[in-house]
């Protein structure tokens, strides 16, 4: 897991010239060589960040000094590129090879030092061979910023989940360096790494007001939830000026949004990409980016495919946030 130290802001504005409110910052991460479940009977090769997929939460406000070493435990080059980061004056964090660094080699290291100006849902991913490496072997992960000062609308969230999409495509993932060619069919789709029905439940309580933050890791996502209204109030990171209602938000890769949805309507409720095949596994229904959302206190039928099995913590970062 990543190794946070925190700087009293006190200190850190004694020592590095920061606002008071400011703090440094300091994770270390690990790239790793493993094998994941992505969906039944479907395995795939991945370089993980700290061994997981997606990488670790990184959440730090607004103003803080970050810094993030990487140590490549693997037997290829990577980065990390900071994606929506300014990197004012920082230009050298960026992670793009042989533009703002050296590639990390296998068995090195590299620290990464910024400043969380911009606020709201980003995300990090490696920037070498990005067709391949984020594409297909799961090299990315989320990184929020809280803003200094949050709009109305935020401060009446009781709950938060990350969901992040991405593709498979099984004939290439047992074999590190393959894959991510033009027209290379993906079969398998996923939210945090999972095709259903290996993806955990979303567990809600009746009154809860739950901010989505959904990240198009690596291709095109047409998100729906059943049973509720959502509510955009982000792009991007940043707050919309004018929130609206949406029945279906519509991303293209490496984009984000922010949706509020009152919890009010208690069951059993899926969400999925209401894009078609996307809600398959290698062609077969039901599976690919879809999840069950469920209330507190309603007893499934024997059927259901999650009743009486236990869920994997923290699987969308909620109990991390």
């Amino acid at each position: 897991m990543s190794i946070v130290k925190v700087i009293t802001p006190l200190l850190a504005g004694l020592v590095f010239a920061m606002p008071v409110w400011a703090e440094l910052r300091q994770f270390e991460m690990t790239i790793e060589e493993v094998e994941m479940d992505v969906a039944p009977g479907f395995k795939a090769k991945v370089w993980a960040y700290d061994g997981q997929v997606p990488g670790p939460l990184l959440r730090v406000n607004e103003g803080d000094e970050v810094e993030v070493t990487v140590y490549n435990l693997t037997t290829l080059n990577h980065t990390v590129h900071w994606h929506g980061v300014y990197q004012t004056n920082t230009w050298r964090s960026d992670g793009v090879p042989n533009v703002t660094q050296l590639a990390i080699q296998p068995g090195d290291s590299y620290t990464y030092r910024f400043v969380a100006e911009k606020v709201g849902t980003l995300w990090y991913h490696c920037h070498v061979n990005v067709s391949e490496h984020v594409g297909l072997r799961g090299m990315w992960g989320p990184f929020i910023v809280d803003p200094k000062e949050p709009v109305a609308i935020e401060k009446k969230v009781t709950k938060e989940a990350i969901l992040m999409f991405s593709g498979w495509n099984s004939d290439v993932a047992n074999t590190y360096g393959e894959g991510g060619h033009p027209g290379e069919i993906i079969n398998y789709f996923s939210i945090n790494g999972r095709s259903f029905p290996t993806t955990q439940p979303l567990r809600v309580k009746k009154g809860d007001v739950l901010r989505i933050r959904l990240i198009a890791a690596t291709l095109p996502v047409a998100f729906h939830l059943h049973g509720h209204d959502m509510l955009v109030t982000h792009k991007d990171g940043l707050p919309l000026s004018n929130p609206y209602p949406a029945d279906v938000v519509n991303m293209g890769p490496g984009e984000r949004y922010d949706v509020i949805v009152e919890m009010n309507n208690p069951g059993l409720w899926m969400t999925h990409d209401h894009i078609e095949h996307h809600t398959t596994n290698n062609g077969k229904e039901h599976g690919g980016s879809m999840l069950v959302v469920e209330y507190e206190g309603i007893e499934p039928d024997d059927w259901y495919p999650w009743k009486d099995k236990p869920h994997e913590a923290d699987f969308y970062y909620s109990e991390s946030m």
